[in-house]
């Protein structure tokens, strides 16, 4: 029997949204009927992830729960979220709930060792994501060598989530850093690119630059298309 997923979204709701995206055009359909149900709740009142660890922000995770609640009573079967930093709190989560809930980093760790044996990653996302360790211990679980950003580039990054792909606007001429960092990167031995912050592939696509990049979003809808039975279309590999 065919199993369903449950988006515990909102963080952000165009990551989300992305998400959906994927999953549907990731799966080897000739119809709509052939499709996975998904169930979503797009909780955009949850509170920033990266301000509750780093600066003793609101607690996101009762919201979090209330919407994990939602997903359960639809009859999700496994659980994924889009935003990287909120699976800081997945332990929290899981404890709460029989349903699995998907690791993003794990998975994407996993794909990278995959498809990049033995090349040196750079991982780009949110200060919170990269100070929490997570794909940290996931990518030295799964064997992968990679390397951070330095602060200054940090910041840009961070500029780049919050300020622009957040606020939803046109990044200005003044603010096309993207193919410096890039080249930076690779001048210090980056072979590719994990964009472990969700808003990052949407705005990856839109800039001038191949990477290669690594999506985990795609990984995570690609796992989870698996997880319930369901097969990929070709291009989205095996």
């Amino acid at each position: 029997m065919k199993k369903t997923i449950g988006i515990l979204g909102g963080m952000g709701p165009l990551a989300t949204a992305d998400l959906l995206i994927k999953i549907t055009t990731m799966t080897k359909a000739d119809c709509d009927n052939e499709h996975i149900r998904v169930y979503i709740d797009s909780d955009c009142a949850i509170p920033d992830r990266t301000g509750a660890i780093l600066h003793g922000g609101p607690d996101p995770v009762p919201e979090m729960t209330s919407a994990l609640r939602n997903l359960e009573a639809c009859g999700a079967d496994c659980v994924i979220m889009a935003c990287n930093t909120a699976h800081y709190f997945l332990p929290r989560l899981q404890r709460l709930t029989e349903i699995p809930i998907l690791d993003m980093p794990s998975i994407t760790a996993r794909r990278c060792a995959e498809l990049f044996p033995g090349k040196k990653a750079a991982l780009l996302g949110t200060t919170g994501t990269l100070q929490t360790g997570l794909y940290n211990a996931a990518m030295e679980k799964a064997g992968v060598p990679f390397l951070l950003p330095e602060p200054e580039e940090q910041a840009w990054l961070m500029h780049l989530i919050y300020d622009i792909v957040k606020a939803t606007r046109p990044m200005q001429p003044e603010e096309q850093n993207w193919s410096r960092l890039l080249a930076d990167l690779r001048g210090r031995g980056a072979d590719y690119f994990i964009l472990a912050c969700t808003e990052l592939p949407i705005v990856a696509n839109t800039l001038p630059d191949e990477g290669p990049f690594i999506d985990p979003t795609a990984e995570l809808a690609r796992e989870a298309i698996l997880f319930c039975g369901y097969e990929l279309k070709e291009s989205a590999g095996e």
